[in-house]
């Protein structure tokens, strides 16, 4: 929780564009003994499926004890019970969502490659702030190029920093020493041959 004396650290799971809702499960399910939160994104459902999918993963999350982060969506958060939101630039008010959800909601922000938007965010009341894409995407185009370096300037913030984009095992060792306290990965797990395996090789590099 975003006031708890320890930072959280590790992967932060995205779950992939999955239309079906069962299949969605049995994907994730396995994967939640090693992720540190959840996100709930799926750009290519309709918004029925998207609560039926974001609450069925609150409950599975709620079971695991893994925070359930609903992507763009605050007023979805708010009806399935889950931890929080993550807002990108232009989703809407980080103080509505932080009104909407309380006190103790976990609620992040995209900020790119400014530190300045990550300033906002959290004087606004974000609870982490997110940095990327610091490689290319499978998952979209990635205009904004983020550099290690921003990861460093940010701990003043006082608040967790989370890498995003392109992330693999074998190029987030300089992102976590520059103080990544937590990597957000999509293809890099879910469409790995082993995505249980991949999930256990993101995590090591936090050790």
């Amino acid at each position: 929780m975003p006031h708890a004396s320890h930072t959280p650290r590790g992967v932060y799971l995205i779950t992939p564009d999955e239309p079906d809702t069962a299949r969605l499960l049995a994907r994730v399910r396995p994967l939640l003994a090693g992720a540190t939160w959840l996100q709930y994104r799926n750009k290519a459902v309709d918004a029925a499926t998207a609560r039926e999918q974001a609450h069925a993963l609150q409950a599975l999350c709620a079971e695991a004890g893994v925070p359930l982060i609903v992507n763009d969506d605050a007023a979805l958060a708010a009806e399935v019970g889950a931890a929080g939101v993550h807002l990108g630039e232009d989703d809407g008010d980080i103080a509505a969502a932080r009104a909407l959800l309380g006190p103790g909601a976990i609620i992040g922000a995209s900020c790119y490659d400014q530190l300045e938007l990550a300033q906002r965010a959290v004087a606004a009341g974000a609870s982490y702030v997110a940095f990327g894409a610091f490689f290319p995407s499978r998952s979209k185009a990635t205009p904004r190029r983020a550099q290690p370096q921003l990861l460093r300037d940010a701990a003043a913030l006082g608040v967790p920093r989370v890498a995003i984009g392109g992330l693999a095992v074998d190029n987030i060792a300089p992102l976590v020493e520059a103080g990544a306290d937590l990597v957000a990965v999509i293809s890099g797990v879910f469409a790995a041959e082993d995505p249980v395996a991949a999930l256990r090789a993101y995590q090591a590099c936090f050790v």
